[in-house]
């Protein structure tokens, strides 16, 4: 699923490309993601963008007023699958293609690759975005106090806690792979088990991770569009990147795998050289499951 630093550089280049541009026409290939009955789509064509914004890791585009007619809101939610394109006017949906919106100087095409059908536009009046935010505290500088609040609200894994959004805003599971590894904390560390120094370590790496994506993808797309949104990025030190060897101490990746994701770390940077259950490998294997690295290295050389 694209993550905060995928979806603010998605909303900049949308507000570069559509505001002050009118919506020349809508054409909905899927029935399935649009999840609202009224207002229509069509109720925005003539309507011009302006202004693009976030909830959570929702995309929310605002159309103008028209003459008697309400403010209206498109708000896409690409969930794992569901990707924009910008294409030149007029240009097909193609098979993925769930939804294309025709302005003037391009057509901006809403993809999904997948059969599950989780994507979704929602088109309503302003008043009604607050029920799209999920409460998460947004990350932001010379904020700690409030980091560490929202952090700490609950007594959960590290890895849940980040990734919940009524705790944190538009972090996922890739790029909190990332932050846990850079601030060197265990994915399973309970929050109400942190120290001071440990919260503030982490409040630190989640700035600095978040940021420094935000701005390689920035660099990337430059004045284009966002093309290759993706959970794995050859610029990661740990996610996507299990077996291979750790970029900072040269240990290979470990994971913890749990329904369709799993949580990459490293065990020497992570947590003192020892190895966190696997589901599947620790049923597989139950007595026979090492516990540190060393002990991996001797089950590997039977």
């Amino acid at each position: 699923m694209p993550e905060l630093p995928d979806i603010t550089v998605y909303v900049e280049r949308l507000a570069a490309k559509t505001a002050g541009q009118p919506l020349r026409a809508v054409r909905l290939k899927s029935p399935f993601v649009l999840r609202t009955v009224t207002p229509a789509p069509a109720d925005a064509i003539g309507r011009e963008i302006h202004s693009v914004t976030r909830v959570g890791k929702r995309i929310v585009l605002h159309f103008a007023p028209s003459p008697g007619q309400p403010d209206l809101c498109f708000v896409l939610h690409l969930m794992i699958a569901g990707r924009l394109r910008w294409r030149p006017p007029g240009a097909a949906l193609g098979g993925i293609g769930l939804l294309a919106l025709d302005f003037d100087d391009g057509t901006l095409l809403f993809t999904e690759a997948s059969k599950k059908k989780r994507a979704s536009l929602h088109v309503v009046p302003p008043s009604a975005l607050p029920e799209f935010d999920r409460g998460g505290h947004a990350v932001g500088p010379d904020d700690l106090a409030g980091f560490s609040a929202a952090l700490t609200r609950e007594n959960r894994t590290l890895k849940r806690a980040l990734t919940d959004p009524r705790l944190l805003d538009g972090i996922g599971n890739a790029y909190s792979d990332e932050i846990l590894h850079a601030a060197g904390l265990s994915p399973v560390k309970l929050t109400h088990r942190l120290s001071a120094e440990e919260i503030a370590r982490l409040y630190a790496h989640t700035l600095s991770t978040l940021a420094r994506f935000t701005d390689a993808i920035r660099s990337e797309v430059g004045d284009g569009f966002p093309e290759k949104v993706t959970a794995f990025r050859p610029d990661m030190q740990v996610h996507g990147r299990y077996g291979e060897p750790c970029l900072t101490c040269a240990q290979p990746i470990q994971r913890i795998r749990y329904a369709n994701n799993e949580t990459n770390y490293c065990a020497r940077c992570q947590n003192a050289d020892r190895l966190l259950a696997d589901r599947g490998l620790s049923r597989l294997l139950k007595k026979d499951w090492p516990k540190t690295l060393e002990e991996l290295e001797a089950l590997k050389g039977r």
